[in-house]
């Protein structure tokens, strides 16, 4: 049986029917409108894409029961990496009721948009432990979302917890569009240690370099880098549909990444298409329990 190609990063959104989407303005406001499966599902056939992982896009509970509903309802998502407050003192119970729920298994993961928080150490702080660890006992994976000032605090925290899952996304946001190379990879060096229990998403590269111009070999120093650090057994591919689109479309973010991977033998390319996505997410249907 041939493996799995999986998008392990893409979102769906509403902005009218509320939530935190101020970001959809400026340079962004050709992606401020509703995003759903009818819309990404032509892409997916036709860079033959089997399944995804949709992502929270906003700090809201809310959000993440109607992504494990939306998952439940659509044949290609695989699994939904959704929002939970960490600091909450019942937070094992919040995560319980999820899980308890006819779509709770559908949440493979969890993420909070850190890069948000005035605190750059704000993974450190006790509470937040103290939820990362009510994750951990869940079973669910914890997405970390940083950009450089939180990626120090990520490092720290995926070192003081070798028995979570991590999944790093869109390495991290380097600054490629301003050749920020050397700072981010000596920060993304620290993960060399924790690679056994964190991956890495090569996703999130084409808006992080120039949007007009960029090429794959823009991109490919990076990619090297990553793979580098974690490995290829580490490392899986997701486009960050729709905010992609801004700079490149679907099957553009799926090619670039192909030519950046061309030296690799199928089977490695296979690993990064597909089979992380699924060893990191423990995926249902991948593995466990499917779509009915």
């Amino acid at each position: 049986m041939s493996s799995p190609r999986i998008d392990a990063h893409h979102h769906f959104w509403n902005p009218a029917a509320g939530g935190d989407y101020a970001w959809l303005s400026g340079p962004f406001a050709p992606i401020n409108r509703p995003f759903a499966p009818a819309d990404l599902r032509p892409a997916l056939e036709a860079c033959g894409i089997d399944g995804t992982v949709l992502v929270q896009t906003w700090n809201d509970l809310g959000e993440t029961w109607d992504f494990i509903r939306t998952a439940a309802a659509t044949d290609f998502v695989a699994g939904v990496v959704g929002w939970i407050d960490l600091t909450d003192p019942d937070v094992a119970a919040t995560i319980a009721s999820l899980k308890s729920a006819p779509e709770g298994k559908w949440l493979v993961g969890v993420r909070h948009l850190i890069q948000t928080e005035a605190d750059p150490n704000w993974l450190l702080r006790a509470d937040v432990r103290r939820g990362l660890l009510a994750v951990g006992a869940a079973g669910l994976v914890y997405d970390l979302v940083p950009n450089l000032p939180q990626l120090s605090s990520c490092v720290a925290t995926a070192a003081a917890l070798p028995d979570q899952r991590f999944v790093l996304d869109h390495i991290a946001k380097p600054e490629i569009r301003n050749g920020g190379f050397k700072e981010w990879a000596a920060l993304m060096r620290g993960f060399r240690a924790e690679r056994s229990h964190v991956w890495c998403k090569l996703s999130g590269m084409v808006t992080e370099a120039n949007w007009q111009s960029w090429t794959p070999q823009d991109l490919k120093p990076y990619v090297l880098e990553v793979l580098d650090i974690f490995g290829v057994d580490r490392c899986m591919f997701g486009t960050d549909w729709p905010v992609c689109l801004v700079a490149a479309s679907y099957p553009r973010v799926v090619e670039a990444l192909e030519e950046c991977l061309v030296d690799l033998s199928a089977d490695e390319r296979a690993q990064i298409f597909g089979r992380s996505a699924v060893e990191a997410y423990r995926l249902p249907g991948y593995g466990g329990a499917g779509h009915d």
